[in-house]
């Protein structure tokens, strides 16, 4: 184990023999880090706070203090981080809160750059990336391989799906179905972000019927559960089109347009 001579650890911490702590960073009592994880300089953990093999946090990360709720009390909440994933300089992850999931949980190999802020309860899938400055409220779910452009902000509850592309700069007050563009103030749907979808080994066949069921909901003029009911008996038996009206019919805050 690597830790530098101005790292504070508390004695409980528990750390893997290969974790690396830079000079001043801060590690409190009821944090477990993984093998082979770096922790830069400046940095504080603390909370009960969990964090998995192979992340890298850049000077200057805050993960698992605890939220900006005014009903939060101190209560025993946590953060639970996986594997490989990047924080960038000056990153805030909260702890969760008890009205919510308890917990604040983001998987594997995602990128937080610079400034990025995810609040209370938020679940983070995997291969997510979040540009500079984009900040989450509370209560927010991001699925896999979803980006979010710098600046970006989200309002507390929203969903975004996997495989979305939020734009530079937008504000998103409702949910983002999966493999779709969203941008601007509000933000508003400008079709399936197709360029991630090739990339990510989806078939002719898959983005073909996306693309079909995307016109029908959004464009045809069609009430939406009639749009989704004919969507359904035409697409259906592909997964991701599923996925992708199981979304829209479960928005609770209901969906961009």
């Amino acid at each position: 184990m690597s830790i530098h001579k101005t790292a504070i650890i508390h004695p409980k911490a528990h750390l893997d023999s290969s974790v690396e702590i830079g000079p001043y960073s801060i590690i409190g009592e009821h944090v477990s880090i993984g093998a082979r994880t770096k922790v830069g300089s400046h940095i504080v953990i603390d909370g009960i706070t969990k964090i998995g093999e192979d992340c890298d946090l850049s000077p200057f990360c805050s993960i698992g203090l605890p939220p900006q709720d005014f009903k939060y009390k101190g209560e025993p909440t946590r953060v639970i981080v996986g594997n490989k994933n990047v924080f960038r300089e000056y990153v805030t992850i909260h702890r969760g809160t008890p009205t919510g999931r308890n917990e604040t949980v983001i998987g594997d190999h995602n990128y937080f750059m610079a400034y990025s802020h995810v609040a209370h309860d938020c679940l983070i899938g995997n291969h997510v990336i979040m540009a500079n400055a984009a900040a989450l409220g509370g209560h927010i779910t991001i699925g896999d391989r979803a980006v979010l452009g710098g600046l970006v902000a989200v309002h507390q509850f929203v969903r975004i799906g996997g495989y979305a592309m939020i734009g530079g700069g937008a504000i998103v007050v409702q949910d983002v179905p999966p493999y779709l563009i969203a941008s601007g103030n509000r933000a508003e749907l400008h079709g399936l972000n197709l360029i991630g979808l090739k990339r990510n080994g989806f078939s002719n066949e898959e983005i073909t019927a996306l693309k079909r069921a995307y016109k029908l909901l959004f464009h045809a003029h069609r009430p939406l559960k009639e749009a989704i009911k004919e969507s359904r008996t035409t697409w259906g038996q592909l997964d991701r089109v599923e996925a992708f009206l199981s979304f829209i019919e479960n928005s609770k805050r209901g969906i961009c347009r």
